[in-house]
């Protein structure tokens, strides 16, 4: 099953050489072998108890008549962020293990009803920050298991670049699937703000929040993003998507797309990374990007450097504003549910040391705050000029590090340390697609000097995917910079 892709599955269904009982006990196998033992990347919160059953029924609806759709038992690993009615949804917390849900997220309803199978609940750091869950402890990185995996996606990247299932679903407020994908050699999408829907899913910053797609091919997730984008009357913000989805995202996906595009260098500072220490691990990503920008250009874009955000008034605001509120709206949609409100999450104790003293500063916080009519001010100012930088210059997409250092060690005392250094946002870029609410993916770019990934972020205006996608195909058929991590190898027969 080693970098297995859908269309792979597929033809060997239909020629007859696989079952999808074979292809998820594969998958549930790799699972067993590396995720608590091995290498330990804990990426993995639930499998599914019921997912060889769905494998036998979806075989025997193979058998009878034509695949269930376009996602026939394709195994996916799911963000514990959204809700399935037959497994327990913790949101990496301990306070939640006996949760289960009364619903399906409405992505998970997309997932199934196209065919895919739920073959497991991803671990996330807990209450979708990091890479440390109170549930199970912190999620490592395949590709040197005493690395951080980013997050807070952190479960579904590791588990996708692991090969524990043919693709992962994730959410991102400010980065959390583009960067669990760029440091484990993945694909992650995160979709123009409206394009998916989050009903199902709890909150962190409603006006960032959105789910999406990490795999280990574009093209894997073009055919991901087919079947879950698109409007749904439980989040309303998702009618913005009336017109602007195509009949296909694979339709994007050819080999020229970067001939002749006019691609901007996003060249990003980072002020507080100042240390020795910090110059070193900067250094290292910034060979691996001078020689994506030389691919693009042998690829045939034309890349037009050095261009530089803006600073503007409210930079500085952070989002402490909606979580609040947004969390004890969602928790009160579910009588089951064990704690209703975010101040009765974090009185009751047992929220890992480090997230619940990040946590504090959201409590008390409101829409209703001047400052947050400030920061709302700043993206829409964000925008408009980012918009003139791209049209000055002509510019198709812009392009930059997904992380301008590669991932950082996972310090000792990570579970018993509030106030733990661990250089988590080292280096970090994903901030601006999520504050301009448009799209961005990130594609391997290959690998630093101590075998680390790298991801090359693309970024474009709403609704801009198929070109995103085009472009990101283009650069990874040009380049084959993906390969599987070495410490989950194929299992022996």
């Amino acid at each position: 099953m080693i970098e297995a892709t859908i269309a792979d599955v597929h033809a060997a269904m239909a020629a007859g050489r696989l079952t999808c009982h074979d292809l998820v006990q594969a998958y549930l196998d790799r699972i067993a072998a590396y995720d608590k033992k091995g290498p330990a990347l804990n990426s993995i919160q639930t499998v599914n108890p019921k997912a060889l059953a769905v494998a036998d029924s979806l075989d025997a609806v193979h058998r009878a008549r034509q695949p269930e759709g376009p996602l026939h038992c394709v195994p996916v690993v799911v963000k514990d962020q959204a809700e399935t009615k037959d497994m327990p949804t913790m949101f990496g917390s301990v306070l939640f293990k006996e949760y289960v849900p009364t619903r399906d997220a409405t992505v998970v309803q997309r997932l199934r009803a196209a065919g895919a199978i739920i073959i497991a609940k991803a671990t996330m750091g807990e209450f979708a920050s990091r890479y440390v869950t109170s549930s199970a402890g912190f999620i490592r990185n395949a590709y040197n298991p005493n690395r951080q995996p980013s997050g807070s996606s952190g479960g579904t990247g590791a588990a996708v670049a692991a090969n524990f299932a043919l693709v992962g679903i994730g959410e991102d407020t400010g980065g959390s699937i583009r960067g669990p994908a760029a440091v484990e050699s993945c694909v992650g999408l995160r979709p123009t703000l409206p394009l998916v829907s989050r009903f199902g899913m709890l909150p962190a910053n409603p006006t960032q929040d959105t789910m999406g797609p990490i795999t280990r091919t574009v093209a894997d997730a073009a055919h991901v993003l087919d079947v879950i984008a698109g409007y749904d009357p439980n989040d309303p913000v998702t009618a913005y998507t009336i017109g602007q989805i195509p009949r296909s995202y694979g339709d994007a996906l050819v080999g020229g797309a970067l001939k002749q595009a006019r691609i901007g260098v996003l060249r990003m500072a980072h002020p507080a990374d100042s240390t020795a220490a910090d110059s070193v691990e900067l250094a290292k990503v910034r060979v691996v990007f001078e020689r994506a920008l030389a691919d693009l250009k042998a690829l045939g874009a034309v890349v037009v450097d050095s261009l530089r955000v803006p600073e503007l008034p409210g930079r500085t605001i952070t989002n402490d504003f909606e979580t609040e509120e947004a969390t004890d709206r969602y928790l009160a949609q579910h009588p089951n549910a064990p704690y209703k409100t975010l101040k009765d999450i974090l009185l009751a104790g047992g929220v890992d040391k480090s997230r619940a003293r990040s946590l504090m500063p959201y409590v008390n916080r409101s829409t209703r705050e001047a400052e947050y009519g400030a920061f709302t001010l700043y993206r829409e100012a964000l925008r408009v000029a980012l918009l003139k930088i791209m049209a000055d210059n002509r510019l198709d997409a812009l392009v930059y590090a997904t992380f301008d250092a590669q991932s950082p060690m996972i310090p000792q005392d990570i579970l018993t340390n509030s106030r733990v250094a661990d250089k988590y946002f080292r280096g970090d870029n994903r901030p601006l697609s999520a504050n301009l609410a448009w799209p961005a993916i990130t594609v391997p770019m290959g690998f630093t000097v101590d075998s680390m990934p790298a991801g090359l972020e693309f970024l474009g205006r709403a609704f801009s995917e198929p070109r995103l996608f085009g472009f990101a195909f283009a650069f990874e058929q040009g380049t084959k910079h993906r390969r599987p991590p070495g410490t989950t190898p194929a299992l022996g027969r």
